[in-house]
């Protein structure tokens, strides 16, 4: 079974870190391209990050110099570090599996950040 699950969100201050994981299975990981997505209440969903298979990256210029995202093949995971992190960062944030022709695209679930004092 193909599943993808995002973890690690929470309520953080203003100025705070959260690190979020996306695992993956039941697919060959490595082959993947991996984004991330956010979605504000009332907003549209907004790219954030994405890597590519073999490891560029890529970022929404309002995260550019904040986050951080990297993935381990070994482990089947996506990370994003998140720093610096302002209110408008809250959201649900998702990601996104999709190999290089398009053919398969798994979408995980979702994990809430909120950024609060």
């Amino acid at each position: 079974q193909v599943q993808v699950v995002e973890s690690g969100g929470g309520l953080v201050q203003p100025g705070g870190s959260l690190r979020l994981s996306c695992a993956a299975s039941g697919f060959i990981f490595s082959a993947y391209v991996i984004r991330w997505y956010r979605q504000a209440p009332g907003k549209q969903r907004e790219n954030v990050a994405v890597i590519t298979i073999d490891g560029s990256t890529g970022y929404a210029d309002g995260v550019k110099g904040r986050f951080t995202i990297s993935r381990d093949n070994a482990k089947n995971t996506v990370y994003l570090q998140m720093n610096s992190l302002k209110p408008e960062d809250t959201a649900v944030y998702y990601c996104n599996a999709y190999d290089s022709r398009r053919i398969h695209d798994y979408w995980g679930q979702g994990t809430q950040v909120t950024v609060s004092s």
